[in-house]
């Protein structure tokens, strides 16, 4: 008994001198008595070298999609294009840079003097324009990651009703208005926000993103690039660019045949099939005057709905937020779980400069709101008119705004010389 006591008693002595021996060697940090915030650490930024070999490829990849598409005319350098694009834009840079995200930079540097505009972000922004301008969309056929991501799991493709695609497809346009206003006034970048492909670059999205983008990849397997159409911002503009373009893709290296098997393998209905002119030509010019003449109508009509709406969009800016819930409820300043107040108040500004501020946020999204409504009031008249508007056609045409360029017409033409 007596070693059974002796043990039990050391054993006992041990235990309790634990908290002794914890307290000597992690003493309780003084939080309150001259601790220092550490700085916080930024990774380091890429080297320049490589910011610019990111270019490098990106003009390389833009010269070989070309080069497939109108001088090779063959599928399947565009799609092995396509791949190199979706592993290095995508997979390897993690989807930054992009040519879509460039356009809040671009913004951002025109509104904001003390925004230092990185080359690479221009030239991003630029090339696959001035390429669309003089040959078409082939940034979209084979160097878009998001679009060859897209265009890997389009199964079973279906053509929508012409309808349909009208009227989803001004979605793009409503989506480059806001990306540049909320770009504009400092509010966020939208673009890179709701990328919905991003988080499966970079294995790191919140479940939502994830979601978001696996629904597009689900519905694309039906209805073929489902953003690059009827949401891509940055599509409106290469679109507009390959209008113009002199050697865009061409269906057939000669003669069409009027076999149609073009127009059936296009899952993006970017086929225009021939058409003679219907009805009276002279109702159609009045027809095609009556909408012209009501476009400054439409301009006017979106443009008071913009202006209407800019309360509500004006709230996904963070000072304008902030400033409306501390007015509604000031108990959130003593509320130490609410970071954004916290840091308003330890940055040492009055509520009444916190509201001013707000306020020449709400007017710029007032203007802007005006001018987003007005764009797409032209977006609607533009549209009307090119329905009222009708242009012979013999044979079968890619639609140079709409088409892709990923050459699959090409492929199922039986003429090859």
């Amino acid at each position: 008994m007596n070693r059974l006591s002796k043990i039990f008693f050391t054993l006992s002595a041990i235990i309790l001198s634990i908290p002794a021996w914890a307290q000597q060697r992690f003493p309780k940090p003084e939080f309150e008595t001259g601790y220092v915030q550490p700085a916080t650490s930024q990774a380091s930024p890429r080297l320049l070298f490589l910011e610019y070999l990111d270019v490098f490829v990106l003009m390389a990849a833009l010269a070989v999609a070309t080069w497939f598409v109108v001088k090779k005319r063959s599928r399947r350098g565009v799609m092995w294009t396509s791949v190199f694009s979706l592993l290095y834009f995508g997979f390897y840079r993690e989807g930054c840079i992009c040519s879509i995200g460039a356009i809040q930079n671009i913004t951002l540097a025109i509104f904001d003097p003390a925004y230092v505009l990185p080359l690479t972000a221009l030239l991003f922004f630029l090339l696959p324009l001035v390429v669309s301008l003089f040959y078409g969309r082939t940034f979209c056929a084979g160097v878009c990651p998001l679009g060859a991501i897209q265009d890997l799991v389009a199964f079973r493709p279906i053509e929508l009703p012409k309808w349909l695609q009208k009227i989803l497809g001004m979605i793009p346009y409503l989506y480059l208005g806001l990306a540049i206003l909320y770009a504009a006034t400092r509010s966020e970048f939208l673009i890179c926000r709701y990328d919905p492909f991003v988080g499966f670059f970079r294995f790191d999205a919140d479940f939502q993103m994830l979601l978001l983008g696996g629904l597009f990849l689900l519905v694309g397997i039906f209805v073929a690039r489902p953003y690059c159409r009827f949401f891509c911002p940055y599509g409106v503009l290469l679109g507009w660019m390959s209008t113009f373009s002199k050697k865009h893709m061409q269906i057939t290296p000669s003669n069409c045949i009027q076999c149609k098997l073009c127009a059936n393998s296009c899952p993006f209905g970017a086929i225009e099939t021939p058409v003679e002119e219907e009805g009276n030509r002279r109702t159609n010019v009045q027809r095609l005057m009556t909408y012209l003449f009501f476009i400054p109508l439409w301009i006017g009509i979106g443009g008071l709905a913009g202006s209407a709406l800019h309360l509500p969009l004006a709230k996904f800016n963070k000072t304008v937020y902030l400033a409306e819930q501390l007015v509604v409820h000031p108990e959130f300043k003593q509320d130490p779980d609410h970071l954004d107040a916290r840091a308003f108040m330890q940055s040492g500004k009055s509520m009444d400069t916190l509201v001013e501020e707000a306020k020449a946020i709400r007017s710029q999204f007032y203007w802007g709101g005006w001018l987003l409504g007005g764009f797409m009031g032209l977006v609607v008249g533009l549209t009307l008119v090119k329905l009222a508007s009708h242009r012979n056609r013999k044979d079968y045409e890619p639609d140079k705004t709409n088409c892709l360029s990923c050459g699959r017409c090409m492929d199922y033409c039986p003429v090859k010389n």
